[in-house]
């Protein structure tokens, strides 16, 4: 199977099978049915691309019921460290965050299901990052936490000065003070 559990109930990574040989390689980034397989049966309806440079911090970024979204995210060039942070009450692993360095070489992937907030940082000079959403982005929708909020201490892999953040993250609310509607199941 090449999804890893990571403890934190319906977060996966997904390591896929890469066929390489003196062309290059092949590998499929999506599949369907091994997707299912694996209990994740929700339709993709968006993909999303960006393009980033080193120390770019983006997130940390969620939409709001009924427009919430479960994510699989990827890097095509580069790598990002990705950052989730579980906000669905009665969870287990509620207010803690989960890491993983993602990069073209290792072609791991994220899937993020809804209920978690989710960020990342460019570590190399550029980036191209993309992922694959199962509901319709709407601004109305969004909600957020602050990238440096200190109840979670999240290390970005950035020097202190290096982080390049938006006017618009940089006003997100603390943890504490997220507002949301999630529950665990």
């Amino acid at each position: 199977m090449p999804f890893i559990e990571t403890g934190f109930k319906g977060l996966l990574i997904f390591e896929p099978k890469v066929f390489k040989d003196s062309r290059g390689y092949f590998f499929e980034s999506f599949n369907k049915k091994t997707f299912a397989d694996a209990g994740i049966t929700g339709e993709f309806v968006q993909d999303n691309e960006s393009k980033s440079e080193r120390g770019v911090l983006r997130g940390l970024h969620y939409q709001h019921n009924p427009m919430a979204q479960s994510k699989l995210v990827r890097v095509v060039e580069g790598e990002v460290l990705d950052v989730v942070v579980d906000i669905r009450k009665g969870s287990p692993t509620f207010g803690k965050t989960f890491s993983v360095l993602l990069t073209a070489e290792n072609k791991k992937q994220l899937f993020i299901p809804r209920g978690f907030a989710h960020g990342f940082s460019v570590l190399s000079e550029t980036c191209i990052f993309q992922y694959k959403c199962d509901n319709f982005y709407s601004k109305e929708s969004e909600g957020g936490i602050r990238f440096d909020d200190p109840e979670l201490g999240i290390d970005w892999g950035l020097g202190k000065d290096e982080a390049l953040v938006s006017d618009k993250d940089r006003i997100l609310p603390l943890f504490k003070d997220c507002v949301n509607t999630f529950s665990f199941v």
